[in-house]
């Protein structure tokens, strides 16, 4: 059986940009993508193409005119522009191509003990269909995306999530759900396939990385209309120069001039860099060990303006933290800890475990060295209460309301709620606590309340500064809990967030972000259950847990392998991250084509309208020179904004008009200084070497 590695987070570091391997593989990629039938879906490149397929028979056919030098440089670079900008495709590709060997590697060979009715057949994992049962025992790995039916088992997930701590999965519950490529370390668990080969985690990963899912997003395809539309516009410029020479009597234009004059006006920068950036925002994403089903997901996470949390293990940590004990008036404090101490020692769950903490950090208590004579009363649904018998003595823990009736059914008539316990209860309510009652009985009739202990959410560190940070990209946060109003609103106002759905329905999430869609927000929330589908199903970044319900995972556009809800702070990051990297990369190649033309057609037509020799600035020493210049210019800075669209501009929290400021200020102004100076070089140095 095939072993798992880390094929995410470790992968990504080990492959290299820049290994020589790796750089001839994407060269290689690079000429496949100059394919006609390829490259026509970038429409800007593919004119580029078509120009320098021109200029090819041209410098064929014009060998023996009088600058066969200088056609061939302007063919050799006109095929470079191309080739750059395939290259740059290509290099975000190739990057996730060659994590898939990893990928492949970990589904490899994996054998699977399929349920037939009668006993268990071992087949290739390939075989399986949805719906089949298979058992796992220990050391195996796991061989397809499904839900534990039966039986509990340790699972390494380290080969999907990169983390080597194993986690438990059983079944029922939230933590029924396996990702196939994982392995079970100890016992057994017996698994229903609910992906179908080809679309399990593993294959949906594969497909992402490899680029044969990624299809163009709604704002990708606009910004490529624009650019056509602004190609078109160049084109009937340029096309319009050769009547004119005509007209004025002067000698014709040489065609490969204007052919090259076009290449170097239409926005080739953007266009070339256009889908690197997009498959960079995706590796990215994964980088984050997150699926998503499309780029538009991805994009959209980058255009949300409303973002939804869960409360429990999002905002806070998951589990209720004991803070203070407050003593009834008449009851020692001594006496409260003790109590509380004894009625926790067999809560097993998080919030007994920090009571009893709380009562022996804070109140240095100890508790007894035999617990022989005492009876543990559980917790149940029906009662609220838990807590310990000894001998004819309880000690009663729990909600407030349900200690109050259990001490009226003790007393024999109904215990009205005490002026300080009722002040005490409202304070830790308003405060985002929970309040639990404590009561002790000694015999029939013999009960009293012993105080409250004062359970607090724990907002996770760091969190409300990330909060600030989306605020201030003009994202407002919404938690959803189920929680009372007033607890609700106080947590919230302590983390810092803006609204809060308290005692939340499926109905009312799903309502909620109806009514913002209908005034124009797009919403992001996570969830993990089948009760979160139908709000994430409506959710424009529905963000669902790998350990959640195969409800929810099929409701989600995005599954997180790392089930770390939190992230989905991280992957708006990465949206808005990818959103503000094309904006300014097109504010760069649009400035920067505007500025080309002004440097280069005074120059160009000087000879033929005297009157621009006024406009030539920058001096450039002849019209070849100076389409020359223009031509290396164009190809060269494609590959020098390269790193910026792999990387990604870094990202700020602001909003939308500090955003377009700062890239009009950087990236426009400069495109704008950037063809001036880069042509002026470039021009000197043709003219010192002589080159045309």
């Amino acid at each position: 059986m095939a072993h798992p590695t880390p094929i995410m987070k470790d992968s990504l570091r080990a492959i290299s940009l820049w290994s020589p391997s790796f750089l001839i593989r994407t060269l290689v990629l690079s000429f496949q993508k100059l394919a006609p039938w390829l490259l026509w879906r970038n429409p800007i490149i593919f004119i580029v193409e078509i120009g320098a397929l021109y200029a090819t028979f041209y410098c064929i056919l014009k060998v023996n005119s009088d600058s066969p030098n200088f056609t061939f440089q302007i063919t050799l670079w006109l095929w470079a522009t191309a080739l750059f900008a395939t290259f740059s495709e290509a290099l975000a590709e190739g990057r996730g191509k060659a994590q898939t060997e990893n990928l492949k590697a970990t589904r490899a060979q994996i054998m699977a003990k399929r349920w037939t009715g009668r006993d268990y057949e071992t087949i290739p994992a390939s075989q399986l269909a949805l719906g089949d049962t298979v058992l796992v025992e220990a050391n195996e790995m796991i061989p397809g995306d499904g839900d534990v039916i039966e039986g509990i088992a340790s699972v390494d997930e380290s080969a999907i999530t990169g983390e080597s701590a194993p986690v438990i999965r059983e079944s029922g519950g939230d933590r029924s759900a396996v990702t196939g490529g994982t392995r079970v370390l100890s016992d057994w668990i017996r698994i229903r396939i609910t992906a179908a080969q080809g679309q399990t985690a593993l294959d949906r990963m594969i497909a992402m990385v490899e680029g044969s899912v990624r299809h163009k997003t709604p704002n990708e395809i606009a910004l490529t209309i624009l650019l056509l539309a602004m190609t078109l516009i160049f084109l009937v410029v340029v096309a319009s120069i050769l009547p004119l020479t005509f007209f004025s009597n002067s000698q014709p234009v040489d065609v490969i001039m204007l052919v090259a004059l076009l290449i170097t006006l239409i926005p080739t920068t953007i266009g070339g860099l256009l889908s690197a950036i997009g498959i960079a925002g995706m590796n990215r994403l994964l980088k984050l060990n997150v699926l998503a089903t499309s780029g538009r997901a991805v994009e959209a996470a980058g255009d949300v303006d409303v973002m939804m949390f869960d409360k429990t293990g999002t905002v806070t940590v998951g589990n209720r933290c004991a803070v203070e004990f407050i003593p009834m008036p008449g009851i020692e404090i001594d006496m409260l800890v003790n109590a509380v101490g004894l009625a926790s020692l067999t809560d097993e769950t998080p919030e007994g475990r920090s009571i009893v903490q709380l009562a022996k950090d804070k109140y240095t208590w100890a508790p007894p060295s035999s617990l022989k004579d005492f009876k543990p009363i559980f917790f149940s649904a029906h009662t609220r209460m838990s807590g310990i018998r000894h001998k004819a003595t309880e000690i009663r823990k729990g909600a407030t309301d349900a200690v109050l009736h259990y001490l009226g059914e003790v007393m024999g008539t109904p215990q009205p709620s005490p002026e300080f316990f009722t002040k005490e209860v409202h304070r830790i309510s308003s405060s985002g606590g929970t309040p639990l009652a404590i009561m002790i009985v000694e015999g029939p009739q013999e009960g009293r309340l012993l105080g409250l202990i004062h359970l607090k959410d724990i907002i996770k560190p760091g969190l409300k500064m990330r909060f600030v940070q989306l605020n201030r990209m003009g994202v407002r946060t919404v938690m959803i809990t189920g929680d009372n109003p007033i607890t609700a609103r106080a947590i919230a106002a302590e983390a810092g967030i803006d609204d809060v759905i308290a005692q939340a329905t499926p109905e009312a999430k799903l309502n909620f972000i109806r009514q913002n869609q209908r005034e124009g927000h797009l919403i992001a929330m996570c969830g993990d259950g089948s009760n979160d589908a139908p709000a994430l199903s409506q959710a424009d970044v529905a963000v669902a847990m790998n350990t959640g319900t195969q409800a929810a995972k099929e409701a989600g556009n995005m599954i997180d392998l790392d089930s770390d809800p939190t992230k989905i702070i991280n992957i708006v990051s990465v949206g808005k991250q990818m959103l503000i990297t094309r904006g300014a990369l097109t504010t760069f190649s649009i400035a920067n084509d505007i500025a080309k033309y002004f440097a280069i057609i005074p120059a160009l037509f000087a000879n033929l309208y005297p009157g621009l020799k006024i406009l030539n600035i920058m001096n450039l020493c002849n019209p070849k020179t100076a389409i020359l210049s223009a031509v290396i210019f164009n190809a060269l800075i494609m590959i020098g904004l390269l790193p910026l669209a792999l990387k990604g501009v870094k990202f700020h929290p602001a909003n939308a008009a500090q955003i377009l400021r700062k890239n009009l200020m950087i990236y426009g102004l400069g495109g704008l200084l950037a063809p001036f100076l880069g042509i002026k070089i470039i021009d000197m140095l043709i003219c010192y070497l002589k080159v045309v």
